[in-house]
């Protein structure tokens, strides 16, 4: 008898462990540790080994910050002081690709406007009805993209065509020239009022995430 307890013993505590329910995944907020979309509660997504926002989804901002640029090795080139505060300058920009990553702005390239000077392509204005956009520094290429189209894609599903025209300067600012403007941050698309329009986005919003390639 106390051989077939013995026996019995070591199944009967296999069948007892089995039975008990497996660990849930442990499900990471703000800025903590994950390995796939399903390791992020809510709307966040997994960055470089962190849980954050997801900088296609207009208006997610659960984290209050946004996650650092994939593949971007561009770093300041110095500090601008404006009006008291310090702001980074930038010679580059992250690489452009299929599907670039960019935040778009809004400007008034008109004459007047909160653009500064005429547009550097081209030296004009333009009225806020053509669908133009001005690109930071590195982006801008030293003017290489003058003139070009770039298609532009916000998270709404929505895409629209602008022709570059100005330099989004992120090296200089803060004078009469860049209409008192501290310099721009390397990874702006600059677009005008139609830009946004045919995007379907609200202006007020002031700063969006979209994507954007060479048409």
């Amino acid at each position: 008898m106390a051989n077939l307890v013995l026996v019995l013993l070591p199944l009967f505590l296999i069948i007892n462990i089995s039975s008990l329910p497996l660990p849930a995944r442990a499900i990471s907020s703000c800025n903590g540790p994950c390995k796939s979309l399903n390791d992020c509660t809510g709307q966040l997504i997994c960055i470089e080994g962190k849980c954050n926002d997801d900088p296609d989804q207009v208006g997610n901002n659960i984290c209050k910050s946004s996650p650092p640029p994939k593949d971007n090795n561009c770093q300041p080139s110095g500090t601008k002081n404006c009006k008291g505060k310090s702001f980074s300058q930038f010679k580059c920009s992250p690489p452009v690709t299929s599907s670039t990553r960019a935040l778009l702005t809004n400007n008034d390239f008109s004459e007047g406007g909160d653009g500064g000077g005429a547009s550097s392509c081209d030296e004009s204005f333009h009225e806020n009805s053509e669908r133009v956009v001005a690109l930071s520094t590195g982006w801008f290429d030293g003017g290489s993209r003058c003139g070009k189209m770039i298609k532009i894609m916000a998270s709404n599903g929505r895409s629209v065509e602008a022709k570059v025209v100005d330099e989004c300067d992120s090296v200089n600012g803060c004078d009469a020239e860049h209409a008192g403007q501290p310099p721009c941050k390397n990874n702006i698309v600059d677009g005008s009022d139609a830009v946004w329009n045919d995007l379907g986005l609200n202006i007020d919003d002031g700063v969006v995430p979209v994507t954007w390639s060479m048409a």
